[in-house]
């Protein structure tokens, strides 16, 4: 399981011209899904990324996680992010978990964080979606559940 946290000022996700969610401060957590991802990986990502600690505190270090914060969550499904570029100039989607899978997983994911953090929005497995990011700092992380 991959993601890519942005830590953000606002967010939102469009979808047929119309926003389908939007947050304000907080962050946007892409997620991607290869095979073999299982509920240890999803347990170990949702600890992760309410736990995570990249907002400011008073002096201005990176002590704050976003329930210190009480901001929000955006958790858009991106398969992109488990693409093959060690070939050629066109990225392979192949090291993507299959969307059969993917999708309920990441349902089940969004379910997962929402039960243990309150301000959780996200976006839709397999639409076509606009994902438009203030990033703050910018603060960008990559999480991986294996190494």
């Amino acid at each position: 399981m991959i993601i890519v946290l942005q830590r953000v000022s606002e967010a939102s996700v469009n979808i047929n011209n119309s926003v389908h969610s939007s947050i304000e401060e907080g962050f946007v957590a892409l997620v991607g899904f290869q095979p073999g991802d299982n509920d240890e990986d999803l347990d170990l990502m949702v600890r992760k990324i309410t736990r995570i600690r990249i907002f400011d505190d008073e002096s201005g270090a990176l002590n704050h996680s976003i329930s210190d914060i009480n901001g929000d969550i955006l958790l858009v499904p991106n398969f992109t992010l488990a693409a093959d570029t060690s070939r050629g100039n066109r990225p392979g989607f192949s090291t993507a978990m299959s969307p059969d899978i993917a999708k309920p997983m990441f349902e089940k994911f969004v379910d997962a964080v929402s039960s243990v953090y309150p301000n959780v929005a996200s976006g839709v497995f397999g639409a076509d979606m606009k994902v438009s990011i203030l990033n703050d700092g910018p603060i960008t992380i990559s999480l991986a559940s294996k190494k």
